[in-house]
Parts: structure tokens; C-alpha cells; sequence
């Protein structure tokens, strides 16, 4: 009996009725994707429902030890080429490669808590993902799917809808689960409408995402206080007054109150004053 591993944040869904949302949560608009990338198949519980779904699955799963069980599982698929198991860190294929399919896809994933975060931003950034369903903390995928005016609005909430739309779907109970976790899960549907990088998309390149990323960085370094004072400590105050004046913001504005539009207005704004006095 394989037992989960604390060390890779392993929580098995085994609730019939939650694994069913899940595949009614992935969109099915555009016909011509049918390709899955799912992290951490665990003991293929859904995987088993994607595969009758009759998508093609690329599931990347680090535990070793899983892997003879998930082949085993789903020999026939694997044969006629449904089915493909990669065992290796999905972060790392990321790091190496900057996607984890060479073709258009959708990510399916039950995300271990411990890096949730880190693997949707990357997804963010895959320009093959097309759309993220994924499960992980309710108290994350609150961050992800908030809007300007939340509480919870901060540059998770920016970055999960600068090119399209987040949205949380239902919560999971721990009892889902086993091991049952300390915590209340969430299911997040993210739906990509505009390219991020490029000729066609926000930013023009790697390079310029990041200094946007910076520039939210220094935007929410302290969510109580103003937009204004967040942004003096990296931006020169008069050139910063400017900017708020020919938009139209006040200055006592708090970064949460702010929205994914504005932001892009400051960022572009500044960017082009930092320009203009080179």
C-alpha cells in the first residue's frame, strides 16, 4: 500500500463527486485542444477521468515510486499514445524548456500547497497554456482569483488576470482527502485570452515581464500603505506625482484598491518617463 509522502506535499483526492466538478470545470469551448498536461497524477484517480474524457494526457509526476503503479494503470493508453508519463519535477521541465508541451494545452493539477504558487506563475508564463484548472489552498487561490477592491487583491491577483480571467470554483473539504490536511482547498479556473509576450502580447519579452513584476513587487510591499508611499521608495517622488496627476489618481489610493488596468497605465506611464530622460 503506497503511503503519501510529506516531503513532496502529497494529498490524494479520492472524493468521486469533487474529481467529476473537476472535469466539468475544463473548458471545452475550443474544440481544437484536446492535449492535458496534469502535475502530480498521485494514484491516477484523475487521470483515470481525463483519459475517458477522451483527452491526450501528459502527466509529469516526481514520486518514483508512483510511477510503475500509474504504467500498470494505464497500460492501454500509454501503448496507443493517450497516455504519457514524464517523472520529473514540472518546475524543473519549466526552468529547462519555459513549457511543459510543445503544443497547445490546458493544465489540470492538484497542486502540492508548498509550491502551488510558484508552478501556477509559471504557468502563466508557459505561452502553451491556454488554460490553468488547478486545486491548492483556499487562502492562495483566494490571492489568484481576487479582484481590485478585495482585501485580497494583490500582484498574484494582477498577474492571474493581466491576460484573461480568474475565477475560484468551488472549495474541497480536508475530508476529500488522504491524508486528510490541515486546511480548506480551492478549485481555480484561469482562462488565457491575450499572449503575454511578443509582437502580439503585453510585454515584449522575458525581460520586460519581469520589471513589470518588480514594479508590482514594490506596489504591494506594504498593503496598508498607499499606492503612492509603496512606489516612492523605488520611483522619484515628483516624477511619481506626475505620473498619479495625468492619470487621475489619488494618492492616498491603498495598492488592494487599485486594478489590473491601472496598474499597466503606472507601469507604462513610468516606464515611459524612464525613457524620455535617457
Amino acid at each position: 500500500m503506497i503511503k503519501a509522502k510529506k516531503h513532496f506535499g502529497q494529498n490524494f483526492l479520492q472524493d468521486a463527486s469533487i474529481l467529476s466538478q473537476i472535469i466539468q470545470s475544463i473548458p471545452k469551448d475550443n474544440k481544437d485542444i484536446k492535449h492535458i498536461v496534469e502535475i502530480g497524477p498521485g494514484l491516477g484517480d484523475l487521470t483515470f477521468w481525463l483519459l475517458k474524457s477522451d483527452f491526450k494526457v501528459t502527466s509529469y509526476e516526481i514520486d518514483s515510486e508512483l510511477i510503475p503503479i500509474l504504467l500498470d494503470r494505464f497500460k492501454d493508453k500509454a501503448e496507443n499514445g493517450q497516455f504519457r508519463l514524464i517523472n520529473k519535477d514540472a518546475n524543473l521541465q519549466w526552468c529547462e524548456h519555459k513549457s511543459l508541451s510543445n503544443v497547445p494545452y490546458i493544465l489540470v493539477a492538484n497542486l502540492p500547497y508548498y509550491v502551488a504558487t510558484k508552478m501556477i506563475l509559471n504557468a502563466l508564463e508557459d505561452q502553451n497554456c491556454i488554460s490553468i484548472v488547478a486545486m491548492t489552498q483556499k487562502e492562495v487561490a483566494m490571492k489568484f482569483a481576487s479582484s481590485g477592491g478585495e482585501r485580497e487583491f494583490s500582484s498574484l491577483g494582477v498577474l492571474a488576470n493581466l491576460t484573461g480571467s480568474c475565477e475560484l470554483l468551488f472549495d474541497v473539504a480536508p475530508e476529500c482527502f488522504d491524508p486528510i490536511p490541515k486546511v480548506v482547498s480551492s478549485v481555480l479556473r484561469i482562462d488565457k485570452k491575450q499572449e503575454l509576450l511578443g509582437d502580439n502580447g503585453l510585454f515584449s519579452d522575458t525581460n520586460e515581464y519581469d520589471k513589470f513584476k518588480d514594479f508590482l513587487k514594490a506596489c504591494f510591499i506594504a498593503p496598508r500603505k498607499t499606492l503612492f508611499k509603496n512606489l516612492s521608495s523605488k520611483v522619484e517622488k515628483e516624477k511619481l506625482r506626475i505620473v498619479f496627476d495625468e492619470l487621475d489618481i489619488n494618492q492616498n489610493l491603498r495598492p488592494h484598491e487599485s486594478n489590473v488596468a491601472l496598474y499597466l497605465k503606472i507601469y507604462e506611464k513610468i516606464k515611459a518617463r524612464n525613457e524620455r530622460k535617457q
